[in-house]
């Protein structure tokens, strides 16, 4: 299972999630500017780095260990 999906929402959004939870929404322009660079991906390794770096690097200071 890949570490980051998205999926279009209603209104224009898009919602991004990392391991199943949500993390990032994007909407307007910046929504419609990820689903075209997220077309015109393709391999998977290349959509998660789009994925990571629309979410701006939302782990950045929170990190915990995984037991």
């Amino acid at each position: 299972m890949p570490e980051f999906t998205y999926r279009a929402a209603a209104g224009g959004k898009v919602l991004i999630s990392w391991r199943g939870r949500v993390v990032t929404t994007l909407a307007g322009t910046e929504a419609a500017k990820f689903l075209e660079r997220a077309a015109a991906v393709n391999a998977a390794a290349a959509l998660q780095l789009l994925l990571a770096r629309a979410t701006r690097n939302f782990k950045r200071g929170n990190e915990r260990g995984r037991a």
